[in-house]
């Protein structure tokens, strides 16, 4: 598979993974305490990966050696997986999933933010601005929410959900920032743990008791979802994606999720979808497009870097492929 190719599985195996998350969350919610139901998730999640590096992964490379390894495992950890997603499980029980997914899709707004206050390898183009606009107008239209739950209602859930999303973004930059020397997928291995700790600290806090749990086929059902598949698949899927491309363009991946657990939510809990979806399906398409034409400007200003891609220039007669440049060597993924 090259590199291309490669990079779309990525994204689409991410984007369905975590867009199923949404679904089972909402089923799993009537069985778990909503911080309990994280710490189990990444529990299980921990498990599984370490295994799964055990034997794929030499013990040389297994171990952090360097600051931006401790880093990237304490980003990946605390701010991407543990924090956003407790943050999320928490805020959901205050608004509806289409709130939700409207706050968590401002994740790709909020990373170039950060990224241009953290990076000095990552930048968005005018045209970049205007495919992220149309990416969030997409989602809107896509779980089209009652605009008195989206400006009214409970703004508590509504800022515990935006928090949840700054979380993430803000992790994102930190793990580029970090340029750690471990793979993407021992990162995983060692941030899991961190995140099932702090999600079993937080449920402690508030008083959450495993005695509440309802062991339902149900309840085994989603939490084997959010464990497996939107736990360690789904992460091994997109933090490749973010060694490869880069914060900016991975967290792209948000703006497709609500569309996927549209979907899903219509055809495994008979939701109903609004006729402005198909409209949204096409504009967060056009986003892409957008994007695609010329999309982030990734400029790398630092003096003496080697491409894995040669940089054209631009002008006539030149590649026809738009003029961003690749990033430097260093980033590692599985």
């Amino acid at each position: 598979m090259d590199v291309d190719r490669r990079t779309a599985a990525f994204f689409v195996l991410s984007s369905l993974f975590f867009g199923g998350t949404f679904v089972a969350a909402k089923a799993g919610l009537e069985f778990f305490p909503p911080l309990l139901f994280v710490a189990l998730r990444f529990d299980v999640a921990a498990a599984l990966m370490a295994a799964y590096v055990a034997v794929t992964v030499s013990r040389e490379d297994l171990l952090p050696t360097t600051r931006g390894d401790a880093l990237g495992i304490v980003a990946t950890g605390v701010f991407v997986i543990g924090l956003s997603n407790s943050l999320l499980f928490v805020g959901q029980q205050y608004a509806t999933s289409a709130v939700g997914a409207i706050v968590f899709s401002l994740n790709p707004i909020l990373t170039p933010v950060f990224a241009a206050v953290l990076l000095s390898n990552e930048r968005l183009s005018a045209r970049g601005a205007i495919g992220m606009v149309l990416g969030l107008l997409g989602v809107v239209l896509v779980v089209s929410p009652d605009p008195a739950n989206l400006l009214g209602g409970d703004a508590v859930g509504k800022a515990i959900l935006f928090a949840g999303a700054i979380s993430a973004a803000l992790g994102a930059v930190l793990i580029r920032r970090a340029d750690a020397t471990v793979s993407s997928t021992v990162r995983i291995a060692w941030g899991l743990p961190l995140a099932a700790a702090l999600s079993h600290g937080f449920s402690a806090l508030a008083g959450e008791s495993a005695a509440s749990i309802a062991w339902t086929p149900g309840a085994i059902a989603a939490l084997a979802y959010v464990s497996v598949f939107a736990g360690v698949l789904a992460y091994i899927a997109y933090f490749a994606l973010l060694d490869s491309t880069g914060a900016i363009r991975a967290n792209l991946i948000f703006y497709v999720v609500p569309a996927v657990s549209t979907l899903g939510g219509w055809a495994l809990l008979g939701e109903h979808i609004a006729p402005s979806a198909a409209v949204g399906f096409l504009t967060i398409f056009a986003g892409f497009a957008v994007l695609g034409s010329e999309s982030i400007a990734v400029r790398s200003r630092l003096p003496g870097l080697t491409f894995d891609v040669p940089i054209g220039s631009g002008k006539s007669g030149d590649d026809d492929r738009p003029p961003i440049e690749e990033e430097p060597r260093g980033y590692r993924s599985d």
